[in-house]
């Protein structure tokens, strides 16, 4: 991706509760030319979507402790913010196990990292 320097980079809200599995993934995001900013939970992540207007993707691990777990935080998002595209990984869900809906994608972990930055593009146009 070719990013002008005048031109803002597409926002990317990155959310998994394991700091390094959460770093790893903001690399990706940040390789691929994306802005990254990033929640250790879906509570977080939430606050973050009611300040900020300017996000494009939600990155989310499913399985996550506090009040709700990916797929809760993904449907949240979807009703609230309908514009976000979605993105829902799991080290313990299968896709077809899962009603992500349109505009939504899965991937298993460990996900390859040139179909994630891939999905990034496809879902920031």
């Amino acid at each position: 991706m070719v990013v002008s320097p005048s031109l803002p980079r597409p926002v990317v809200l990155v959310v998994d509760d394991e700091p390094l599995l959460r770093m790893m993934a903001i690399d990706v995001v940040e390789e691929a030319g994306f802005e990254a900013i990033e929640a250790a939970d879906a509570d977080a992540a939430i606050a973050i979507f009611e300040l900020r207007a300017d996000i494009r993707i939600l990155f989310t691990d499913i399985q996550m402790p506090g009040s709700m777990d990916g797929l809760k935080l993904a449907r949240a998002v979807r009703d609230r913010w309908p514009p976000v595209r979605i993105i829902l990984t799991s080290g313990h869900c299968k896709a077809q196990d899962l009603d992500l809906g349109p505009g939504h994608v899965f991937f298993a972990k460990p996900y390859d990292l040139h179909a994630v930055e891939a999905a990034l593009h496809r879902l920031a146009h």
